[in-house]
């Protein structure tokens, strides 16, 4: 049956994105640990759907400053997927790869910019290879935006693309494990509904299209 609205997805629908998402967490994991020459792990993520409002507080809040890595998707998949660079895991990746930290965003420059936009590139790539994968399906990627802002002005970007269509967005959180120390690991997947529709069928969950 074919979904008007993510609040619309049944258990089983459900179940079978929150293993999309822990595989896909998973191979960005693998992918963060090679880039950086460093063992990382992932705790077992948590993947809810969330209303946008909820989305904003679970990542810390409107108000809250924070990197942002922003990718659009195309092909048989439309619609964005984000990752949000929190201080801790911002710290994480400079000190790997340039072996500085930053006390706030105020200190990130080109450089340390670059830096963190690699490494969200590759995570979102990595994520979204493991769901072609799995789905067999085509997704064309953008170049990666880059930004620092409040979290709600962040997520104000999926919400005006995709807002009309639903209120809910797919998040996914864990915490990456680096050292013996918990670093938040933060992304948000909403594809439209049309995708999401596509994206169960083709996972065999779903004969809606």
């Amino acid at each position: 049956m074919r979904i008007k609205n993510y609040n619309e997805l049944n258990s089983l629908e459900l179940d079978t994105l929150r293993e999309v998402g822990s595989i896909g967490t998973g191979n960005a994991a693998t992918a963060l640990s090679a880039l950086i020459g460093e063992e990382v792990r992932i705790e077992l993520p948590e993947v809810r759907i969330m209303e946008y409002n909820e989305a904003i507080e679970w990542i810390g809040g409107p108000e809250e400053i924070t990197a942002g890595v922003l990718v659009k998707m195309s092909g048989q998949i439309d619609g964005i997927m984000l990752s949000v660079q929190q201080l801790d895991f911002v710290n994480l990746i400079l000190n790997s790869m340039l072996g500085k930290t930053v006390e706030d965003y105020m200190g990130l420059h080109e450089m340390e910019c670059s830096a963190l936009i690699e490494v969200g590139n590759i995570m979102i790539s990595t994520f979204i290879n493991a769901l072609s994968g799995l789905a067999d399906i085509k997704v064309d990627l953008t170049v990666p935006a880059f930004t620092v802002d409040m979290q709600g002005a962040i997520m104000a970007v999926p919400m005006a693309a995709y807002g009309g269509q639903s209120d809910y967005i797919m998040t996914i959180g864990g915490n990456f494990v680096h050292d013996g120390k918990a670093v938040p690991c933060r992304l948000l997947l909403s594809p439209d509904i049309r995708s999401l529709n596509t994206l169960l069928r083709k996972l065999g969950v779903s004969s809606g299209d």
